[in-house]
């Protein structure tokens, strides 16, 4: 349309506003690449000198205006956007870490459990097919009242034909079919700037020599070309993209998405790489495919070394919706790209926990990339050449070491690595087992036979949680549960075998109690604290399974003695609670009866008969005071821990505030003789 004055506009509807007005109205209605067909020429400025201008009106009269057209509203939006990116890190991060970085290791916060809701990991495919298969059971239910209703259920007959479900249900998406059939010669083409950002970004952590896993491999892996890689194992599913790589030495075909729950990718071939292999992992532009990232980041992690690195890269959120729209997950279309650093943070966290640190997330985007918002009005217009250039981001950690043993100066740090990858623990829980095992291990400091059966059941607590988690947190609170598996974890007796499982089932109510021992236990013990009838299971369950006829003989001397024990026990303290009559008896007869060798039913009996009322009261005194005396150790564990840490945290702002003042002062040395820096005098 060329160049239009006011009363062109007016035939396109416009009234004549003010030239900036009309650019405003453009730019939201108009595509970039457009507004040269409404391109308006306003009358020349004359400089104020100020960084204004001035115009003349139609009355002749000087008005001043800016040299640039972005609002007062729109420069505030930039300058919270500007401080929205402003990096969340230390400045000795920044100074030692590759260009980009925006989040720090010290900043990631994350919820006790696992935040997700399963559908969130659900494909575009298998959503849209869900929502079709609700839309046509809702059908088939209204319709099926007529009768005869294929794929529906015939009210006069009682059946279900399924073949209507059946179709949709084959429409599912094929992972396997769809990258390796359908997308097969699709290639992921990122810009050449994002690209050489990438690069840019491997070859400041990779080094030659180094052995790589890369999963999600296709075509390019961005690698650095000065830099050589003895092994680059590539494993994804587009085998003929693969093998157009050439970087890579081997080549694994294997669908991620194929997993063993809360343990990783159900893949021979991957485990058979084998544990503590690969100095590096990469990943790029896979995890938006991935509907369980969180096993597929735990098979990651065991394959890689003690400190090695795992780098997930991905690209802003719409860069490979238009090729993989139905593969990417719900997850990635619903959040935007600051986001998607957060939720690619997470994943490390949930999968291993503390077993990954120096966890850091980048946005390497080009700068002829950057844009104001997810939809780029703005930017568009202001940089048309954007459009064509992918904004780029990175989450990535290194793999912490497990301990070999036990550090007796710090107990709770080595179980809490033991717990790293134990399924079905949430980080809360591991957070509340961990004290109470350094507690227990340093209790037997004596018997370090008894440390190394602690060490080794810690194994145990899988299968212990997969039982715990079914019970109501509000009757039976998660620190309540900690109390339980540490208990039982503590016992050289307890193997989590078949039997023992089975008893702690009963004693929980999650599965109806024998009618012979876990029943009358229930009913006697009706009275006891919940905390207390936890202590009496922890020490019944590991009695079970032994496989030794002596010990089952004395878990049945055990439940015959009990009630005539409480008997005993309330009829001489006639004064005593109820509830601590029964906590003395069950506690007496249970270490007396339920250990094969220490006391015979008749023995245990006339022990019974011959303790005064003093004495027992005696013993329901120490033992409260045990009670108490065993959470004073644990809350004074916790409050040691924390001074620790606090003065560790002193100790190193003090060192960054020497650093940041020999920086900028220059006023330290390092002096050969003591091996430190010192003040230069």
């Amino acid at each position: 349309m060329g160049t239009h004055n006011h009363r062109s506009i007016r035939m396109l509807g416009f009234t004549p506003l003010k030239y900036t007005s009309y650019l405003a109205i453009l730019t939201t209605f108009f595509p970039a690449e457009n507004l040269h067909a409404f391109t308006i020429n306003p009358p020349p400025p004359v400089l104020l000198g100020d960084g204004r201008s001035t115009t003349s009106n139609k009355n002749g009269r000087q008005t001043q205006t800016r040299l640039y057209i972005i609002g007062p509203m729109i420069r505030k939006m930039r300058q919270e956007e500007a401080k929205k990116n402003q990096p969340m890190a230390t400045n000795e991060e920044l100074a030692a870490e590759a260009p980009g970085l925006k989040i720090g290791s010290g900043v990631w916060k994350w919820p006790p459990v696992w935040p997700y809701a399963p559908d969130f990991f659900q494909s575009l495919k298998d959503e849209t097919n869900q929502e079709e298969r609700s839309r046509n059971t809702v059908l088939m239910s209204t319709l099926g009242g007529a009768g005869g209703v294929a794929g529906g259920l015939d009210v006069l007959t009682g059946e279900v034909n399924s073949t209507a479900s059946n179709e949709i249900d084959a429409e599912a998406l094929n992972v396997m079919k769809y990258w390796s059939e359908e997308k097969a010669d699709v290639l992921t083409e990122l810009s050449e700037e994002a690209s050489a950002q990438l690069t840019s970004h491997y070859a400041f952590y990779l080094r030659d020599g180094m052995s790589i896993l890369e999963l999600g491999a296709a075509e390019k892996s961005y690698l650095p070309e000065d830099l050589k890689f003895p092994r680059h194992v590539g494993v994804g599913l587009n085998k003929a993209l693969m093998e157009t790589n050439p970087s890579l030495t081997e080549t694994i075909v294997t669908d991620f998405n194929d997993v063993e729950p809360e343990i990783g990718v159900k893949s021979p071939e991957l485990s058979k790489l084998g544990s503590d292999v690969f100095d590096v992992i990469l990943m790029a532009n896979t995890v938006e495919f991935l509907t369980n990232p969180r096993e597929v980041f735990k098979s990651a992690w065991r394959t890689l070394k003690p400190g090695g690195i795992m780098i997930v890269s991905f690209a802003e959120r719409k860069a490979m919706t238009t090729k993989f729209a139905d593969a990417q997950i719900k997850l990635w279309r619903g959040y935007n790209d600051d986001q998607h650093i957060w939720v690619t943070g997470s994943l490390f966290h949930f999968s291993a926990g503390e077993g990954w640190e120096k966890l850091k997330g980048f946005d390497i985007s080009p700068k002829s990339a950057k844009k104001m918002n997810d939809d780029g009005v703005l930017s568009r217009f202001t940089n048309p050449q954007s459009n064509n250039v992918n904004n780029m981001f990175i989450c990535q950690a290194s793999k912490a070491s497990i301990v070999e043993t036990i550090d007796r100066e710090d107990p709770e740090k080595s179980f809490s690595s033991l717990m790293w990858m134990t399924p079905t623990m949430e980080s809360r829980d591991k957070a509340l087992v961990a004290p109470r095992l350094a507690r227990a291990f340093l209790h037997f400091e004596d018997q370090p036979e008894r440390q190394l059966s602690i060490q080794k059941n810690v194994v145990a607590l899988s299968d212990l949680y997969e039982d715990l988690i079914k019970m109501d947190q509000f009757a039976f609170p998660f620190a309540l549960q900690a109390n339980l598996a540490a208990d039982l974890v503590t016992d050289p007796d307890f193997n989590a075998n078949e039997e023992q499982m089975n008893a702690l089932k009963m004693g929980l109510g999650l599965k109806t109690p024998s009618e012979e021992f876990w029943k009358p236990v229930g009913e006697l013990t009706l009275s006891m604290d919940a905390e207390e009838k936890v202590n009496l299971l922890a020490y019944i369950v590991p009695r079970f399974g032994s496989q030794n006829t002596d010990q089952e003989e004395s878990l049945q001397t055990f439940i015959t003695g009990l009630k005539p024990t409480i008997a005993v026990v309330k009829s001489k303290c006639t004064n005593m609670s109820e509830k601590d009559a029964t906590l003395v008896a069950t506690e007496l007869a249970a270490s007396e009866l339920l250990i094969p060798g220490r006391s015979s039913k008749e023995e245990f009996a006339a022990w019974m008969g011959a303790l005064t009322d003093t004495e027992l009261m005696d013993y329901a005194t120490q033992r409260k005071l045990i009670k108490e005396n065993a959470k004073n150790e644990l809350t004074a564990m916790r409050e040691a821990r924390e001074e620790k840490k606090i003065r560790l945290q002193e100790k190193q702002e003090k060192w960054k505030v020497q650093v940041e003042t020999a920086r900028n002062e220059r006023t330290m040395v390092f002096n050969e003789k003591t091996g430190k820096m010192e003040a230069q005098e």
